[in-house]
């Protein structure tokens, strides 16, 4: 088995992505000779871990019938100084709202998701660090990220 995406320059510096029958543009922004009709690529590497991650925690959490209120995702990478421009880590905070009782729930689907599940998570972490966090009603309740940091030094 495979995945397979087929793509057709637009012209200039687009770039239209057949994935699954759904069309995804990518452009460069007018500085750089594109017309800013999608997004740049390197965030689409964001965007699947993103992806990937919240689709495991959502089904978790649905089959333990402990749905949130309110889960969101930032996805933030790290860029390098100097090319080829890379991504040097990325950290994903998730945010959780809901009752009391699904808190643990929560922290465990994403641990899960972290350690088990995330296929994408799992490819990244081979080439940097990836660290996360998990609010939840507004307090933070896990942080790995200064772990990870220090692990580097």
């Amino acid at each position: 088995m495979a995945h397979e995406i087929d793509v057709q320059w637009m012209g200039k510096m687009q770039f239209n992505a057949l994935v699954n029958g759904h069309t995804v543009i990518m452009d460069g922004p007018e500085k750089v000779g594109g017309e800013n009709n999608g997004p740049i690529p390197k965030p689409f590497v964001l965007t699947a871990l993103a992806g990937c991650t919240g689709m495991d925690i959502a089904t978790i959490l649905r089959k333990a019938d402990k749905n949130p209120e309110f889960f969101d995702m930032k996805v933030v990478g790290e860029i390098s100084k100097r090319a080829p421009i890379e991504y040097t880590a990325i950290h994903i905070t998730y945010d959780f709202r809901g009752t009391t009782e699904n808190k643990e729930a929560a922290l465990n689907a994403v641990t899960d998701s972290q350690e088990k599940y995330c296929g994408v998570s799992n490819m990244l972490k081979k080439a940097l660090p990836v660290t996360w966090e998990v609010r939840y009603n507004g307090e933070q309740i896990f942080n790995n990220k200064s772990e990870a940091v220090a692990q580097l030094n």
